[in-house]
């Protein structure tokens, strides 16, 4: 009997005593319109991806100075190196399909949360 209470005990704290918070991986978050500007490259080129329009919001924002109300100031995407890792980051992190659908066919305004290795994006 006592075998298992320790063996339940280990197991339910196990979690506890070995997991490491998830904010403590985040870098930044911040908030930004997604608007038609964001949805074309400097070459008026339409973009076809949600990495590629989140990318042209933030060099609009920080590049081009072309901000819209809603958006919110970072310090990670001031770097064009850090930009430029965007496409890699989004596909190893979360983005519902329903803010994918937004982001794509809409002017949504959304919060991405950078960690060390990955972006999740959700609608605001």
């Amino acid at each position: 009997m006592k075998k298992i209470f320790l063996l339940i005990s280990l197991l339910i704290t196990s979690p506890i005593i070995f997991a490491e918070p998830t904010y403590k991986s985040i870098l930044e978050t911040y908030t930004t319109r997604i608007s038609s500007k964001d949805h074309f490259n400097s070459k008026v080129q339409k973009l076809n991806s949600v990495a590629a329009i989140i990318r042209q919001d933030r060099a609009n924002f920080h590049q081009f100075n072309l901000k819209d109300s809603e958006d919110e100031a970072d310090i990670f995407f001031v770097s064009k190196v850090n930009r430029n890792l965007l496409e890699k980051m989004l596909a190893n992190g979360f983005t519902s399909k329903n803010t994918k659908e937004a982001i794509m066919n809409g002017t949504p305004i959304i919060t991405v949360t950078i960690y060390k290795d990955h972006i999740n994006i959700a609608l605001k």
